[in-house]
Formats: C-alpha cells, structure tokens, sequence
C-alpha cells in the first residue's frame, strides 16, 4: 500500500498554531511523488462566500511534493479544503481525507482564532482518581461514616448495580492520594484530575451539598491544600470536577428553593406545578439548574468569590475544572443556553487563572459545542474510547464475538439509586445492562448502549473516529480527552479481555493524538464491568495481585510519549488498515514515527513510500523502540514489511 496526498492542522502543516483575526497563514499539502496531481487549489469559504486561490510547488523533499496557499483567518473559524486536480478531473481533500464527489462544508479543515488553550495541555499526561477508592490515608480511620453510608472494607466486593451502589463507602481520602504520588511518578503521569471532592450524600459526590468546602470526610480544605502543593512541588496539575448541569438535592439552593417558593434560589433551577422540578435523567436527588437565571450565573461563576473561581486561586490552585454533563447544562426543552454557558465558563476560569483548562464531559456527538469560544476540548468517548473497544472487543473461546442477553435483573442502575428526598444520589455511571458471554462473563455496553459493544474491524473503527474528528478543528481534537475507560464505563481489561489486547488499547492511548487520560487501576490490570462497578480500589496491599506486565508496558508507552515529539505535537497520517491492522505515522519537524497496532496475527503488512531520512542512495533502517520487532529496512524498490504476529503493538522512528 503506497500513501496518500495528506494535510491536517499540525504545526509540519499549518505553522502558525495560533493564528488571530485577520491574519493570513500559510497552509501546505503533502502530495507523494507520482500521484496524479496537477494542480492544487485552497478553496476557503470567509464570510460565507467560497473562493479559490491556486496553490503553488514550496519544495521537493524526495518523497513528496509540497504545496502551499495562504488563507485569510476571516472568521473567528475559517473553514479551508483542497481541490486536487489531475488528468482525471479533480477530488477534493477534506478533514476526512478525499473523495471524488462534492461534499457539505462541515467537514473542512478549521483556522479558529478564539483564544487558545493553556500551552501546558498538549503536554498533559491524565491520572484520573475517584477519591473514595484510591487510598485512605491513616485519618481516614478516625471519621465515622455518615448517615447515608454502607461502611465497606478495602476488599469488600463493588456493587455495580442496585440502591447501595451510591452508598458504599471505603473511606479513601485527599491525604491518602498524596502519600500515593510515587506511584504516579513512576507511572510517567504529569496530571492528577480527582472527581468531586465537595459533600454530598453518595460516594461519587456529583450530587453535591455545597461548593465552599472539601468535603470533611475526604480531609476538607487543608487536605486539598497539601495535595495541592505535594502535586506543585512535583511540577504538575490538578484538575478538579465541577457540575454545571446539577447540585444536589441537600444543596442550601435547593433546599431554601424547595422550602419557599418566593425564595431568591427558585429562579436557579426548574420548577412545574404538575413534575415539581427537574432533574438529571429523573434522578431526583439531582436537580438540575436553570442557566436562564442571572442569579445563577452569579453565584456560580462571575461573582468574586464564586466556586468556578475560588478552587482556582491559591492556597488550592487548581489548574482547571473538567465540567460533569456538559453535554446538558443550559438545554431543557426550548432552552438553548450551552453556548452561552460554555463562553461565560472559559472567560471567567481565563480571568481567574490565564493557565486555566476547561474540559467538557461528553458521551455521544460533542461536535456541535467545541469551537465555539468555550470548552477546550471534551472527554472524547465517542471518536476514540468506544471505537477502540469495539476494535479490541475480546471474543469467546470460539473465536466468535462474546455476548447473549444477560441475566435478568442486569438492567440499568441508574434511577434506582435515591433512598427518597434527601437520600444517597444514584450512581453517575454508565448503568450498563451488560450482557453475558461463554460462562457468563460479562460483555459491557458502551455508556448504555443497548446491545453491548459491538465488535467491529479496523475499517469501521477508522471511520468512527474521522466521522467525529473531521468535524472539529485539529486544535479542539488534539486538546481533547483520550481514554480507555473512566468511572463512567467499564474497565478496558474487562472489555478486552486479555493483557495483550490491553497493551495494543494502551499504545494507541499513548500515541494517538489527543491527551491521554489513565483511569487510575487500568494501570494494574483492574476489571469492571460497568461504570460504578469499575470504581474499584486500589489494591495496595496486595501487590501480588498487580499485572506487573501491564504496569511496565504503561509505563514505557507514557515515557515513549513525553520523550518523543512527534507523539505529542506531530499529524497524524493513516497508511494501512485491514479488519485486525492498523498502520499509522506520527509525524513532526523533529521526526516520524511508524505505528502498528494488530488485535490478532495475520499477513505481514508491505507499505511503500514510508519517509525514512536520508538520501535515496542510503536510507537508515527504522529503528524499533517499542514491541521487539526488527528494524524495519526498505528494499530496493522502496518497500517495507511490517511483521504479521499479534496481538502486537510496535513502534519504529523514521
């Protein structure tokens, strides 16, 4: 297979990374020697209007051709695409690659010119904690758990489904985590991101009681301040978790609302005389707010002591807020304030904290809310965790897609978990029905989805994640979230199945453009097969039960990332796919690398026109820096073999 005329929004394509209003950048298109092309055009569409410009040959590099146009940033997102024009007409080449037909302009490449994301995200490498699981630190020992709780042992089993779900508690703690940070380094993480920490009555605190403190059982404020600083003197982030979307029902807004209908605190959230008022997905324990209300926006946001702002600020210091159902704050019925919201969010976290990030959560289509002056990126699920699983989904014994309906009694967790007004929240997971295959092993849905995950080949896997990535700017895309799994879903090894369908999941975590996020156990091989039945804690004091192997392999793939530039700033250009292959390269003006991802053996791979360095005369060998394979070395005609065993993860610099 020989490679195709390439462009996306990297810096080895587009120079200027962070281009303003009114300026003109050029723009470059990498077109391999001897592809019918004769021609180049940028069609750009400023102010709604399309227009033409020819391109002209910059350079010959001895693999490729390279041509350049200049697009005026007209807009504050300026859509640009290519017309390629050869012997046989023309194709264009778009966000998505190129066709031979006309396509809707949605899928163009973006200039966006809002005010860019804080530098140090593109760096970040994620370490997701949820606090109640991860470590308890010897205080833990003194507080006597509240009213609400079912007090559990470290090792009492995790209940996935059902009322006692939201009510298990394990007592971890902040101080627990900063006694752990070792733990982390060794890892090769930079970026501590923890799930709420305010009070509230559930384990999973989405269902917060106030915005002012840390809840006491987790240590309150000091405790946060000495994670805050162990997590500086390290030179990294901490993110915290903040919801837009609700509060809960023991929130002092809610309560003074529900008890005086002429209360100041009834405007913030929604109230009817036939439902009483609205909340997340009927979880009444989660009222939802009313972005409608200036007051609201007020309270939580712009005035000076508000909690979007006061966690910023030092002694705590967070680095940003990822914002819970960002999918869903400000839309109920004919309200449409998410843009809104989104805006007024980023602008007052930006004043705040100029370094500050803004990460929407979002489980389903997230391009309509990025690129629009608010979030900086989502928790993409969509374009890369749910089509990785379904890639890697592991089979039964033979060799057939595990799944058949589930046991009854299976189904969703989620309204069922509110003991009545006041009572535990429910769990904010994925509620996943599951399904069962061969000895009843359970086969998790992705986020709900009826039917389980359903396996795909490489092919669709692809088209997923440039259905979703093509409509979003490159900037939006590369400072989204990557993951394999979160407290919302299952867990990746439950998923796949095995170690070494696990590795090739956590190689392409650690190459693929975005920012990867590990959900803290993944790394030692946890299982889970929904998402409050994967808030597993850490087992510390039994080590003998870590997957030591899937440890080292995180381990080198993250270090492979923060030592290689080309996995953190490089394009990204696919070479090769097959329904159990994927070929990939990272590429940046500080190298290339070559990826291979296999889910099961099959024919060595011949690709031709790869760019190694050099002269034509004499052309280094591909050097292998992760997987053990052979360097990679191109015959006289300029092909190369990639080998065929798997599953197999692999990687080689140009």
């Amino acid at each position: 297979m020989s490679l195709s005329p390439h462009h996306d929004g990297s810096a080895l394509y587009v120079p200027e990374q962070e281009p303003t209003l009114g300026q003109t950048v050029p723009v470059f298109v990498r077109v391999p020697d001897g592809t019918d092309v004769r021609q180049v055009h940028v069609r750009t569409t400023g102010d709604g209007e399309p227009r033409f410009v020819e391109a002209t040959v910059d350079r010959r590099d001895g693999h490729d051709v390279w041509w350049r146009a200049d697009v005026e940033v007209r807009n504050p997102v300026s859509n640009y695409r290519f017309m390629l024009t050869g012997t046989t007409g023309y194709r264009w080449l778009n966000a998505a690659g190129q066709v031979d037909h006309d396509v809707p302009d949605h899928g163009d490449f973006k200039l966006v010119s809002h005010a860019p994301p804080p530098a140090w995200a593109r760096d970040a490498v994620i370490y997701q904690i949820f606090p109640d699981r991860f470590a308890r630190s010897a205080a833990a020992d003194g507080r006597t758990p509240p009213d609400w709780a079912i007090a559990c042992d470290w090792d009492t089993p995790v209940s996935g489904y059902g009322p006692q779900t939201p009510r298990q508690f394990y007592g971890g703690d902040l101080d627990g985590i900063t006694e752990r940070l070792d733990h982390l380094d060794r890892l090769g993480v930079n970026t501590v991101y923890l799930t709420p920490v305010f009070p509230a009555r559930s384990n999973h605190r989405y269902d917060a009681a106030g915005f002012d403190t840390v809840d006491p059982l987790l240590g309150g404020d000091a405790a946060l301040v000495r994670l805050a600083d162990a997590v500086r003197a390290r030179g990294w982030r901490l993110l915290g978790d903040i919801t837009s979307n609700h509060t809960g029902d023991a929130h002092e807004w809610f309560t003074r609302a529900l008890a005086d209908a002429d209360a100041p605190e009834r405007e913030l959230y929604y109230f009817d005389p036939a439902t009483g008022y609205e909340s997340w997905n009927g979880v009444r324990s989660l009222p939802k707010l009313n972005w409608g209300s200036a007051e609201l926006r007020r309270r939580f946001a712009t005035d000076p002591d508000s909690p979007l702002r006061r966690w910023l600020r030092p002694p705590y210091g967070l680095d940003g807020w990822r914002v819970d159902v960002a999918n869903m704050t400000g839309r109920r019925g004919a309200d449409a304030y998410t843009h809104e919201v989104a805006r007024l969010l980023r602008e007052v976290v930006v004043q705040t904290r100029p370094d500050g990030l803004l990460l929407a959560e979002h489980g389903h289509d997230h391009t309509g809310d990025l690129d629009r002056d608010g979030w900086h990126g989502t928790m993409n699920y969509v374009g890369f965790t749910d089509p990785v699983w379904s890639w890697l989904r592991r089979e039964d014994a033979a060799g057939r897609p595990a799944g058949a309906p589930g046991p009854a009694g299976a189904g969703p967790a989620g309204p069922a978990g509110p003991a009545g007004p006041g009572g535990p929240g429910a769990g904010r997971g994925s509620g996943s029905g599951g399904l069962s295959g061969q000895g009843g092993e359970p086969v998790p849905n992705f986020l709900g989805t009826p039917g389980g995950v359903r396996r795909r080949d490489a092919h669709a896997m692809l088209a997923t994640m440039d259905s979703f990535r093509s409509l979003i700017s490159w900037r939006s895309y590369t400072h989204s979230w990557q993951l394999l799994g979160s407290h919302d879903s299952a867990r990746i090894r439950t998923v796949v199945g095995d170690a070494a369908r696990q590795e090739v999941a956590a190689g392409l975590l650690a190459t693929m453009p975005g920012t990867p996020v590990v959900f803290a156990g993944d790394e030692l091989g946890l299982t889970g097969g929904n998402g409050e039945g994967s808030r597993t804690p850490m087992p510390w004091h039994r080590p003998q039960s870590w997957d030591a192997g899937t440890f080292a392999a995180y381990r080198a793939l993250l270090a492979l990332r923060r030592n290689t530039p080309a996995l953190r700033h490089g394009g990204l250009r696919w070479v090769y796919a097959d329904a159990d292959t994927l070929v990939f390269l990272r590429e940046a003006t500080a190298g290339t690398v070559l990826v291979l991802a296999r889910r099961a053996a099959g024919p060595p791979v011949r690709l031709t026109g790869l760019p190694y360095g050099g002269s034509a005369a004499s052309r280094p060998a591909g050097e292998n820096v992760y997987g053990g394979a052979p360097a990679l070395r191109p015959t006289a005609d300029g092909s190369t073999t990639l080998p065929g065993d798997g599953p197999t993860f692999q990687l080689w610099h140009l």
